[in-house]
């Protein structure tokens, strides 16, 4: 297979709203550079991208997929980001993957949530950001105002490279306003006439933004009104790569005119990986630069594992530097473990293409790594230093998880590893405190869809129901207690006698034990037992099952039989004297609360905030940020669970929050009461 220089290299992901036709679009560039022979089509179910067979039921991308064009003596890699907000994690891993991010807007769909999202995960990122508007040929497309939204809605202002000729039903083709000629279905083509005008404003507009930039450029439009062809395009391709310049391009996806117009603008004003040399790595609390060449040292970064249950895991890979050779040993310094580069792949959706080496610049595949792990980094076996941890959203729905058949049991962790090792974003923990397994993620839709690949893949099938909430019993008001066990059934007998002041500690301070036997009413070998079953009956909780905290117990007397009294007999009595006591001290429940940050539309507010209301939460101080509000604020977890859903329903998918845990304080009484009877009930 040919090699391409770095310089060659184009490496794009597609991102934007779901729905706006980014996999269409790609279609369109395979088939219309001959990588195909033939058109797929969504509603076909027969894209090169789209091809697991729930995105194919679903007609919508559901996971980040790859695939390639050799064009003009350039290579172009093209990853499709899915634009569902729940799948929003794939992004994210995969950035540091391409130089350039292509925004797909859909002329006819105003500022999308997905749209909107994609923004948000590019901000501070260093890439070359390209605005293209598809869907031209779509009833009530409009260029120009869907460029206006974006501007508006963000800090990005889009500087028209490309014009459209036409729009809706009589959308026939693009104006290249470098060129200054027009492409339309018949090819290559002088600009209409009625679109002189508008062509030479809006090329005066371009070479104004582009001269803006470089003191030379500038100086000579000042002096001509006009830049060279050359002097613009070379102006455009530096300051798209410094981010100076959001150059946007149109075309309609759906008849493809525009589409090979856009991919010639690719090749044309694009950033090559050559353009990047400079990478910041981590060593330890150091960052460095690091240089990246064809013949440098090895740097590489795995964005993607994709689990195909025939062939093993696939690791998508982006190499930086150097050259990965098949049988090569490199270095993973996330899992200070050497690993072993086997067979080699360009992926094209679900087929692959053999290769015996991964150049700089390029994306490929790896299989049966033993160690290396998505978000991890290649380099050289002497090396130590890594490529930048990739900051995760965090979690906002949360759902226990359990096999549906017992015999699945033992399977579904095994299983589940694999599926949830594909997008970084889900995690599944035990919770210590409920004893429950619990998922979690970015939405219902990407939980859901870990259930059907357990069953598709694995044949596991698994259940989800909202979690425990991890509740903690305490005390109000102090009161002593006593206990005597004794128990005799022939032969050996069972004696032990305590007495307690129980008392409520400071919130926070944990369990306290405290022993005040004097006189050897009890002996001292039996003070542990005491203690044992004191903290045995802590852990199960006395009135709701749940942990008890922040109690202090005093054992001040009691009484034992030579003969009969054992460590079981004091543990027992302990246990008795504690929950007969606990029972005497008012207790109450308490519960987790959450800081939470929700970040909305100003519009928004009112809605955001008379809900927080009704959910117990409380208002801790609000800052706009840009075109965004964020209001800080407490909220119990148990209000949590089901939260996003509602936020998202009450800001059209624009809201999302951020959570960490602050602290437990204490449960309404009626909310108590119906947590303690449900407990009662189940124990009956």
């Amino acid at each position: 297979m040919k090699e391409y220089s770095m310089k060659n290299l184009r490496n794009l992901m597609l991102v934007g709203s779901s729905g706006a036709g980014k996999t269409t679009l790609s279609e369109q560039i395979f088939n219309k550079t001959k990588a195909t022979n033939r058109l797929g089509k969504i509603d076909e179910g027969n894209t090169v991208l789209d091809f697991d067979p729930e995105e194919i039921a679903k007609k919508m991308s559901l996971g980040l997929s790859i695939g390639y064009v050799n064009h003009k003596d350039h290579r172009i890699n093209i990853l499709d980001a899915p634009g569902y907000p729940d799948f929003v994690g794939d992004t994210v891993v995969a950035l540091p993957a391409v130089e350039n991010v292509v925004i797909v807007a859909n002329a006819a769909g105003g500022f999308e949530v997905g749209l909107e999202l994609a923004l948000e995960q590019l901000e501070g990122k260093k890439k070359a950001k390209i605005i293209l508007v598809n869907r031209m040929d779509n009833e009530h497309a409009d260029f120009e105002k869907t460029l206006e939204s974006i501007h508006e809605n963000s800090d990005l202002r889009p500087v028209k490279v490309h014009i459209p000729i036409g729009k809706e039903g009589a959308f026939e083709g693009v104006v290249d306003l470098v060129r200054q000629k027009a492409y339309t279905a018949a090819g290559e083509v002088e600009v209409p006439a009625s679109m002189q005008d508008q062509m030479e404003d809006a090329r005066l507009q371009l070479m104004e933004a582009v001269a803006e930039t470089d003191e030379d450029l500038l100086n000579e439009f000042l002096e001509n009104m006009e830049l060279s062809q050359d002097h613009l395009i070379a102006g455009l391709r530096k300051c798209i790569a410094s981010g100076e310049i959001i150059p946007a391009f149109v075309c309609s996806a759906g008849t493809g005119l525009g589409v090979m117009a856009f991919l010639q603008g690719v090749i044309d004003y694009l950033v090559s990986p050559a353009d990047y040399p400079k990478i910041e790595l981590v060593e330890g609390e150091d960052v460095k630069e690091f240089i990246a060449s064809a013949d440098g040292e090895l740097l590489g970064y795995i964005f993607k594992l994709y689990a195909d249950p025939s062939m093993g895991d696939f690791a998508y890979v982006r190499m930086f530097s150097g050259v990965l050779k098949t049988s090569q040993e490199f270095y993973t310094p996330e899992k200070d473990a050497k690993d072993k580069a086997g067979n080699m792949y360009y992926m094209f959706g679900k087929n692959r293409h053999d290769c015996s080496e991964l150049r700089a610049g390029e994306i490929g595949a790896l299989v049966k790594l033993k160690n290396a792990r998505v978000m991890n980094s290649i380099v050289a076996l002497n090396a130590r230093h890594a490529i930048k941890p990739v900051d995760l959203p965090e979690a906002t729905t949360w759902q226990a998880l359990k096999a549906v058949n017992q015999s699945d049991e033992d399977k579904i962790g095994g299983s589940l590893q694999k599926v949830i090792a594909e997008d970084p974003t889900i995690r599944y923990d035990l919770n210590v405190e409920t004893h429950e397994n619990v998922l979690s993620g970015m939405g219902d839709q990407q939980l859901q869809l870990v259930l059907k690949k357990l069953k598709n893949r694995y044949k596991v099938e698994a259940e989800l129901k909202t979690p425990r909430i991890p509740y903690k019993e305490t005390i109000t008001a102090s009161a002593e207690s006593q206990y005597r066990h004794k128990k005799q059934s022939g032969g050996r007998g069972q004696y032990g006698e305590v007495y307690f002041r129980i008392k409520p500690t400071e919130r926070g301070e944990g369990f306290q034990f405290i022993n005040a036997i004097v006189g050897g009413v009890i002996p001292s070998n039996f003070i542990p037992a005491i203690e044992k079953g004191l903290v045995e009956t802590m852990e199960k909780g006395i009135i709701a099952g749940y942990q008890v905290v922040d109690v202090a117990v005093e054992v001040y007397y009691g009484s034992y039989h030579d003969v009969d009294s054992s460590e079981m007999a004091f543990k027992i009595a302990s246990s008795m004297a504690l929950k007969e006591g606990f029972k005497k001290c008012k207790p109450i429940l308490l519960e987790p609360i959450y800081n939470i940050v929700i970040i909305v539309p100003s519009e928004y507010m009112g809605d955001v905030m008379g809900d927080i209301s009704t959910r117990r939460g409380r208002i801790m101080g609000m800052e706009q940020r840009g075109k965004k509000q964020y209001l800080s604020a407490q909220m119990p977890v148990v209000e949590m669970y089901a939260y996003y859903p509602a936020l998202k329903s009450f800001t059209q998918g624009r809201g999302r929050f951020t959570q960490e845990f602050s602290h437990y304080e204490r449960v309404p009484e009626d909310i108590t009461q119906k947590v303690v009877a449900a407990w009662q009930d189940n124990e009956v």
